[in-house]
């Protein structure tokens, strides 16, 4: 399992070093924020990569892809990006902004479950909550798309893929850095969540402001 990692910026093919350079021209409350999230260890079971962080976003971006994965399968796979506007922003209410896409494939019968959308809402704010995480501004989409196969394809089961996009703003510390590292957590039981996994060190996934649905797999035969 990677550490988390990330990039401050989009750097050029062939860049040599330019970390070190970018580091010492972006604000401490920024730098502080990435180290965290550099230094944060997932749950077994989650693999986090770099990813390259947006551009027009905001002054300054950085960026992780993670997935879950057991016995070799990808259950859930989404995208964390922080950024950070020194300025400030109207609509964050803060200078740091978290922003997610969350996707996975989702069995039959829960995808025809009718309340599904508000479930894996309640997935994202209830793992905020459940770490005692402070944040505001919440926005989002949840969205539920059908595949059905025909022809040369007409052996595949009908597939249903759940998609959160959402964003918030974390509360800041003292030293103007929000935690990111505990915000990384929380999104790592939201991807567990959605990969049909408990929560980390609750067998029977329930949690307390969080909405379950049935487990989608069950132990692998040894």
């Amino acid at each position: 399992m990677a550490a988390a990692q990330g990039q401050f910026s989009d750097p050029s093919d062939g860049a040599e070093d330019t970390e070190g350079a970018e580091r010492n021209s972006v604000p401490r409350a920024f730098r502080l924020a990435v180290d965290a999230l550099r230094a944060a260890r997932p749950r077994p079971g989650i693999e986090v990569d770099p990813a390259r962080p947006p551009q027009r976003l905001a002054p300054h971006a950085y960026a992780l892809e993670a997935a879950v994965v057991d016995d070799g399968e990808d259950l859930a796979d989404g995208r964390l990006v922080l950024l950070h506007d020194p300025a400030g922003h109207d609509a964050w209410q803060g200078t740091f902004r978290l922003v997610t896409l969350v996707r996975a494939e989702l069995e039959p019968e829960m995808a025809a479950d009718p309340l599904l959308p508000e479930v894996c809402w309640s997935w994202l704010t209830g793992a905020l909550e459940a770490r005692n995480l402070s944040y505001g501004e919440p926005s989002g989409t949840v969205t539920r798309a059908g595949s059905h196969y025909f022809g040369g394809l007409a052996d595949r089961r009908p597939a249903t893929q759940i998609e959160i996009r959402a964003s918030w703003t974390p509360r800041e510390g003292r030293d103007g850095a929000p935690d990111t590292a505990a915000h990384l957590a929380a999104w790592c039981d939201l991807l567990c969540q959605i990969a049909g996994l408990p929560p980390a060190g609750v067998p029977d996934g329930t949690t307390a402001g969080v909405v379950t649905l049935p487990q989608r797999r069950g132990p692998h035969a040894p």
